[in-house]
């Protein structure tokens, strides 16, 4: 990887989807503008703020497709990482940081 891209996957992040009050929304459900989330795979030299099996959150309509061995991941810049999951939630912290 270069300067500030990242590689993600979304296996496991697709699928149907269940509302608050219980109700399953499927995949092929167009929704408005959504924020999607994925795992980093790989990251370049002159990422500063992510690293390898971070949980991030992006944009999908701000991707590059590439495909890899026979799998598909996405490559991104940093700057167009919204939010990363927390593993770990402490005291004090939010559980996502920007």
């Amino acid at each position: 990887m270069l300067h500030d891209r990242i590689l993600v996957t979304t296996e496991g992040e697709d699928g149907e989807r269940k509302s608050g009050g219980g109700i399953l929304i499927p995949a092929t459900v167009q929704m408005g503008r959504r924020l999607a989330w994925a795992r980093v795979v790989a990251v370049g030299s002159s990422v500063r703020a992510l690293k390898v099996d971070d949980r991030v959150l992006f944009d999908p309509d701000e991707r590059a497709e590439v495909e890899l061995q026979s799998k598909v991941y996405l490559l991104l810049r940093e700057r167009d990482v919204h939010a990363v999951a927390a593993e770990r939630i402490t005291d004090g912290h939010a559980g996502l940081y920007l």
